[in-house]
């Protein structure tokens, strides 16, 4: 049977059908082909979108973070006379100590200024030192106690509303009574910029100083040894017990119910929430062994109990990983068990049970709600010597300094939060440099 096209030619009814079919399967494929890019630009929307945010909060972490790198520092000319210092004699290191270095150096701003007798230009002139000046004069002596007689320059932190003025947080043309800073203040300032006296320099305080209620001379010290004195516990209690346990679930423990129970659980462990962690060790820590609080062997101790899941998932990954035959070959030429997973087996799961542990690591250095539990929201001034002495840690100090009131902590805040991360990103780095430096494919 036939039927006739508009050109008179004829086509049958198979013809027909079997163009009708090719014409239906063209439009589905044209419409797969526009799905399949359809879903090629979403993704990519998708990972624009992720890194438009993650710039963004970089560069907002930056913007208000990168001035905590820098500290105003005032230039002030001091008479170092030892009766106005108290010392009688020749002072010992005792005497050094006790010197009367605020009055000296109020006395030497004075003189500067040209501040008299009223009480209230004194104040205003006293504000713009930080509390801590007298301290930096009264080190400044303590190295080198022949400057006692003379007249010298020394350069002391500025207060912390100075500092913000100077980095532009405090407009001027704000009115003066909802300034922080008057205009006399301002004026003096000024002053001690056109004679060369004002200066910002790198903020050493930031990288060696401890907590303090004054932002200018708050720092992190103590948070980055307490935070590295963590780690070393969690790496020396995490990774020897996590290995262990994976050796032996892997390769020497009977497959019955009890093993798959254990396994069950520690695959549970691994997505417990992290204060439970905290109660735990605030119950078996602090509570029943009278471990100290707010010490960073505790702390450490709490965060290798959450690691240790993640390293016994990790080293039991790696241990799969290594093919049967290596194990079959080291049994033939008559080696033991224990010798095939010392000598063979773990040297080749290696990368990646360092990879496991680091990225463990890395998770557990940002954590701050067991910590908190454990007490380390102390109020250190000194740097912790040993793990038993009494630390904070990164995350807690940027949860402390979140919630301060002065406006200056906010940078520091923004700074602390940026060291954390570089942190992290190095951990992860190096995580990624051993997998890919050792990593073998089989």
């Amino acid at each position: 049977m036939t039927d006739m096209t508009a050109n008179g030619f004829s086509i049958t009814s198979a013809e027909a059908r079997e163009r009708a079919s090719k014409a239906l399967d063209d439009r589905r494929l044209r419409k797969r082909y526009a799905a399949e890019r359809r879903f090629r630009w979403y993704g990519i929307a998708a990972i624009v979108f992720g890194l438009f945010f993650l710039a963004w909060l970089f560069t907002t972490l930056i913007i208000q973070g990168i001035g905590a790198f820098q500290q105003t520092q005032l230039r002030v000319q001091v008479e170092l006379d030892a009766g106005e210092l108290g010392f009688s004699g020749t002072p010992d290191h005792d005497a050094l100590m006790k010197g009367e270095y605020q009055s000296v150096l109020r006395a030497g701003l004075r003189k500067m200024l040209g501040v008299g007798s009223d009480r209230a230009q004194r104040r205003e002139a006293y504000a713009l030192l930080s509390n801590g000046a007298d301290l930096e004069l009264r080190d400044r002596v303590l190295s080198d106690p022949g400057l006692i007689g003379k007249t010298i320059d020394v350069w002391v932190t500025a207060s912390a509303d100075v500092d913000t003025m100077l980095k532009g947080g405090i407009s001027r043309k704000v009115d003066e009574d909802k300034r922080r800073i008057n205009n006399r203040q301002l004026a003096w300032l000024d002053k001690l910029k056109a004679d060369g006296r004002v200066v910002r320099s790198f903020n050493t305080n930031l990288f060696t100083k401890g907590a303090s209620s004054e932002p200018e001379l708050a720092g992190m010290g103590v948070a980055i040894v307490g935070s590295l004195y963590m780690m070393l516990v969690v790496l020396l209690v995490a990774l020897p017990v996590g290995v262990a346990a994976a050796v032996y679930l892997e390769e020497f423990a009977p497959k019955n119910r009890w093993t798959d129970v254990i396994e069950v659980n520690i695959n549970n462990l691994a997505a417990v929430p992290s204060i439970v962690f905290g109660l735990l060790g605030l119950a078996i820590f602090l509570n029943a062994f009278g471990m100290p609080r707010s010490a960073p062997v505790v702390g450490g101790l709490v965060l290798a109990l959450m690691t240790l899941p993640v390293v016994i998932i990790a080293t039991r990954a790696a241990i799969k990983a290594v093919p049967p035959s290596i194990r079959e070959a080291a049994l033939g030429i008559g080696a033991s068990s224990m010798q095939v997973i010392t000598h063979h087996v773990l040297p080749l799961a290696m990368p990646g049970i360092l990879t496991g542990t680091i990225i463990g690591m890395a998770r557990a250095l940002g954590e701050t709600a067991p910590l908190l539990l454990i007490g380390m929201v102390a109020f250190v001034v000194s740097l912790p010597s040993t793990p038993f002495d009494p630390a904070t840690a990164l995350p807690v100090q940027i949860y402390m300094w979140a919630g301060a009131s002065e406006r200056a902590f906010v940078e520091r805040t923004s700074a602390a939060i940026l060291i954390l991360l570089a942190f992290l990103i190095l951990m992860n780095a190096a995580a990624v440099i051993l997998r890919r430096k050792f990593e073998r494919r089989w």
